[in-house]
């Protein structure tokens, strides 16, 4: 893998310890700032709603500016967010700075999604995407315990200034390892904003980022409240909760890396394995979650399975949006980031059930249900198109090249349907 892609995934790992680092300092926020834990979750959810909307606008805005002047700016309006955000003594005004980092957050994703595509040959981008992902899962193995831990002795704000700083070595990173050269060369002229607009009306495209929304709506709707449950429900002590984290954060590590060598020629392998297991996993969470050995293990699978899966299902968004060559990266945000501002709110409900602090992960379960019902839908789908693909209905089309090179292209734009 190329340098430069490396490069990107420390400055997502910045970014993914913001994103992921709420989920231990929750408690602690509400407090200061005068709010529930219900209430303080909403954090979470408009920092994902800030990056679904921001994907695509920020996406279409800057989608002919210079490379690394858009990852660069992005990466310090972040920073001076979180310097914001670190002051303030205001709820609402941190829900405003949080927006703002994930507009900034969902520029910099999808310019470097993109990015990462162009870097590396069309059928290994899920091995790319799975070096951009690597930083946000070190992130919840290092970053997000190291953040709650140093929330617990020095307060939460001290997090948000770990952040901030954070994101210094990695604009200097970008200043040195990323070409200067706009997000696509020649995509002015080439791929008119509208044509890219209108992939979204693919049934395929449209199912890929609905699956890959209910799976991460999943993920961070259980991960979002782990706390409670670690100090409620299995009654251990606050220092306990980075070590939850920390077993979360390398179980996805290894979902990432294993389904980062599967997700470009075997999708579906992960999705029929990983599907099943992930819908088994939370309901058993949740079950024996007040045995401190089961949780530890559990929440090491759950997480391996979370994103082995999440990632899997948006590597095949990026396939499928192969067409729009400069939003396709925003599209793949979009989708993670439905789920992320549609999960929390969920399990946010949850918690006001008879549930309890358990509520959250069988909301997990549900919603992996969900998007086991869905599934067949999208492989009804890619039949189709490989039905659509055989030579004897592309004749008409074969006029300068044999139907098996046009079947190959077109395999090879869409992704690998085996």
């Amino acid at each position: 893998m190329p340098l430069p892609l490396y490069l990107l995934a420390v400055a997502i790992f910045a970014m993914g310890t913001s994103e992921f680092m709420l989920a231990g300092l929750l408690p602690d926020i509400a407090s200061d700032l005068d709010v529930t834990v219900a209430t303080a979750g909403v954090l979470t959810s408009a920092f994902a709603v800030g990056m679904t909307v921001g994907a695509p606008l920020v996406a279409a805005f800057a989608r002919n500016w210079p490379r690394r002047s858009s990852l660069l700016g992005f990466i310090l309006v972040f920073a001076a967010a979180h310097a914001a955000g670190a002051v303030t003594t205001s709820f609402p005004f941190m829900v405003a700075t949080r927006t703002l980092a994930a507009l900034a957050n969902a520029g910099f994703l999808a310019v470097a999604l993109t990015a990462a595509a162009a870097l590396v040959p069309p059928d290994r981008k899920g091995r790319a995407l799975a070096v951009l992902l690597s930083g946000t899962t070190v992130a919840t193995i290092a970053g997000v315990p190291g953040g709650s831990v140093l929330g617990t002795w020095l307060g939460w704000r001290a997090t948000f200034w770990a952040v901030a700083l954070l994101c210094l070595p990695a604009a200097l990173g970008i200043l040195r390892g990323i070409p200067a050269g706009p997000v696509r060369e020649g995509a002015t002229g080439t791929s008119a904003l509208r044509a890219e607009l209108a992939r979204l009306t693919e049934r395929r495209l449209m199912l890929a980022m609905l699956l890959g929304a209910l799976v991460n709506a999943a993920t961070f709707a259980s991960f979002t409240f782990l706390a409670p449950v670690v100090t409620g429900t299995a009654r251990l002590g606050a220092v306990w909760i980075s070590v939850v984290l920390v077993l979360f954060g390398a179980g996805s590590f290894v979902g990432v890396i294993v389904a980062g060598r599967l997700s470009d020629q075997r999708p579906r392998v992960v999705v029929a394995v990983g599907g099943p297991l992930l819908f088994l996993g939370w309901p058993a969470l949740a079950v024996l979650a007040d045995q401190p050995v089961a949780l530890f293990i559990l929440v090491f699978v759950q997480g391996a399975l979370s994103f082995g899966l999440g990632s899997t299902l948006i590597t095949q968004v990026l396939y499928e949006a192969a067409g729009a060559p400069t939003m396709a990266g925003s599209y793949a945000t979009a989708a993670l980031n439905v789920g992320a501002a549609v999960g929390p709110l969920i399990a946010a409900a949850a918690l006001s059930t008879g549930l309890g602090n358990l509520g959250p992960l069988w909301a997990s379960g549900l919603l992996v249900a969900i998007a086991l019902l869905i599934a067949p839908r999208f492989r009804t789908a890619v039949a189709a198109e490989r039905e659509a693909l055989r030579p004897d209905s592309q004749a008409a089309e074969c006029t300068d090249r044999s139907p098996r090179g046009r079947i190959e292209d077109r395999v090879a734009e869409t992704g690998a349907l085996e």
